[in-house]
Parts: structure tokens; sequence; C-alpha cells
């Protein structure tokens, strides 16, 4: 079940946090609960992109995201993502996220999020999310003009970048081998 609760603690939080710019970090605080956990004891890394929702969330409220969303009937969608889990989040463990842009291009936003355990990162997830509308994806510079922000992209990290660069050679649609 998706965490509601917690949806709605975080978004009345970052309400009352100042506004952020776009390529600002947003940091939300969060502890490890029994129903995050998974058969070893450790948060579930299923749970572990949940939370990370709640992070981007945040981040998306303080930028003036959600607003634009709304006013513009548009959709927010993860287009693709990749996670590298290095640490065990034990139970009733606290921990912060930090969530920011990293740049864009034409059609996608980049995200970075990081999962903190006091100084140890234990988790880097790296997303590429889109705005939608009723005909499709939309231009992130019309997104940024309506939270009033005029500016490029910076140049994304060289990780982020080969990143994008190795997806793209990747086939779509997958050949399908028969087995379903």
């Amino acid at each position: 079940m998706y965490p509601m609760v917690r949806l709605i603690k975080e978004v009345v939080k970052a309400r009352r946090m100042p506004p952020l710019h776009a390529l600002g970090s947003h940091v939300s605080h969060h502890r490890c609960w029994p129903q995050d956990l998974d058969y070893f004891m450790e948060m579930n890394n299923g749970r572990i992109l949940t939370i990370l929702d709640l992070g981007r969330t945040g981040l998306a409220q303080r930028v003036g995201l959600l607003t634009a969303l709304r006013k513009n009937r548009w959709g927010l969608t993860i287009a693709g993502s990749s996670v590298r889990y290095r640490k065990r989040i034990r139970p009733f463990v606290k921990f912060r996220i930090v969530s920011k842009a990293v740049g864009w291009s034409e059609r996608f936003f980049y995200l970075e999020q990081t999962i903190w355990i006091g100084e140890d990162c234990a988790v880097q997830a790296l997303y590429r999310s889109a705005v939608t509308d009723k005909n499709g994806i939309v231009n992130p510079v019309h997104v940024f003009a309506a939270i009033g922000m005029d500016q490029p992209s910076p140049e994304k990290p060289a990780w982020v970048q080969a990143w994008i660069d190795a997806d793209n050679t990747r086939p779509w649609p997958p050949a399908n081998d028969g087995t379903s």
C-alpha cells in the first residue's frame, strides 16, 4: 500500500519550507518503519523507491512544480531509473533523502536522489522524468516557464550523460523471445 500518510506529511512540511530554486537540493527526513521491511529485516528495495517518491514530491512542491502541474492539468511520470543500493537500512533507523535536478533535455528532466544514514550514503538513484499532457511529453522549457524560470540546462555530470547515452543504445521495444 502506498504510504499516503507519509505523503501528506511531506507535502505539508514542504509547503512550510522556503521556495527552492529549480536546481536546489531538497532534504527530507524519514525513518524505517516495520511495514517497510522485507524478510531480511531491512528496508525492502521496492519500498526504497516509494520513499524516494516522497523526496521528489517535496522537491516538486518547493520549486513550484506541483502548482504548475495542477494549473496546467499536467501529469508527471518516471521514464527510466538506475539505482545503487550500498548500505542496508535497518528497522527504526533515521535517514535523510537529498533530491535535486541535475539537468534536462528537450523531453526529460534528470534527477538525482541519495539516501544518507549519518555520513554514509546508503542509496543513490538517477531518474529520467517527464511532464505530460494530453498530447504527450511537455518540453521542459514550457515547464520551467510555468514556474518562472528561464535558464538553460547545466552541463550534466559525465556519469549522468554516460547513462543517457548507454540507455539510448538499448533497443525498444525489446525483442520478444516468444515465452510470453
